[in-house]
């Protein structure tokens, strides 16, 4: 009862934050999402009577039991479905660092979700997937579909979940992250959350999220990059004022992060059309069309505070492999 699963983060341009119901992770607003190609986590789970008790194991370290805890629920969620009891070995990597805001928890919970329900023989729909990785971590629920995304909302468990809404090939666009600090953020986003709507401006976000959903679908069919890009920022800027005025204030910016956002609009005076959009850490995502790319690095490659760069172009969803981790 063994399987083994990949899975990519997803770069939302419309961003989730804020949970309508905390136990099913039922979002606030949906959000319209990419998958990326070179972010990607790697699980293998085996379940077995053999073992005494569930063992994690993420980027080598074996996690302690409150670690664990997150992890082990979900796999609870499997085995009641399945029917079964018996404990299990997870084994996870990713290809990129963790806890940094680059949604390594979107990669793991897709991952896990698709791994351990093909280790006990469940035959899930897309769908149902995208519905049981969101219960472990609600944007997973992104990285089960394919290419461009989108999360419905939802009002109930079985009408929130995501969906591809473009595929990958349809519009020749990457997302170039730059890391500018491995260290992990002090406050992780499902924490950060529980805290949204003592903003003063969530109201006033909540009303014109449909809207803005409905734009950025329109503005990516038409491949409309500009106005495209333009969205993006203001969003991310959005986001981030509604981090700012909670109470307490999540500040998750480094000084590496300000720099480069004051560098992409220098960059666009260059010609250079690039625009910024930042998840809950501090690493940047920058968008650009894939015959920037290679301009785009060489900026990079010059800021000596850029510890990595990643280059994705828009990805596959979950999928199954058979070279396993153990």
């Amino acid at each position: 009862m063994k399987a083994t699963a990949i899975a990519p983060t997803n770069i939302a341009f419309t961003k989730y934050w804020g949970k309508k119901n905390e136990k099913l992770r039922l979002p606030e607003n949906g959000s319209i999402s990419m998958c990326l190609s070179d972010l990607l986590t790697t699980t293998t789970v085996e379940f077995s009577p053999e073992f005494k008790k569930d063992q994690i194991t993420i980027n080598d370290d074996e996690l302690e039991a409150d670690e664990a805890e997150r992890v082990v629920k979900h796999l609870d969620r499997v085995r009641r479905l399945a029917g079964i009891e018996y404990k299990s070995r997870v084994v996870s990597t990713n290809s990129f660092p963790s806890g940094t805001g680059l949604s390594s928890s979107a990669s793991g919970f897709a991952a896990l979700t698709l791994a351990a329900a093909s280790a006990v023989g469940l035959k899930l729909s897309e769908k149902e997937l995208s519905i049981l990785a969101r219960q472990g971590s609600g944007s997973a629920c992104r990285s089960i579909p394919s290419g461009f995304v989108e999360w419905l909302d939802g009002n109930t468990s079985e009408s929130s979940y995501a969906k591809t809404i473009f595929p990958a090939n349809h519009w020749a666009i990457a997302d170039v992250v730059a890391i500018v600090s491995e260290g992990k953020k002090e406050i992780s986003s499902s924490e950060g959350q529980k805290s949204v709507s003592s903003s003063p401006f969530m109201k006033t976000r909540q009303s014109h999220m449909r809207k803005k959903n409905i734009l950025v679908k329109k503005l990516i069919k038409e491949k409309n990059f500009k106005e495209f890009g333009e969205l993006l920022e203001a969003e991310a800027l959005e986001l981030h004022t509604i981090m700012l005025t909670q109470r307490p204030a999540l500040i998750y910016w480094t000084p590496g992060t300000l720099k480069i956002m004051k560098l992409v609009g220098h960059w666009r005076n260059e010609r250079l059309s690039v625009y910024f959009t930042i998840n809950t850490g501090q690493d940047i995502h920058l968008i650009c069309e894939q015959k920037n790319i290679r301009k785009l690095k060489n900026k990079l490659k010059k800021l000596d505070f850029v510890k990595e760069i990643i280059i994705n172009t828009p990805g596959e969803g979950a999928r199954l492999t058979q070279s396993h981790l153990f």
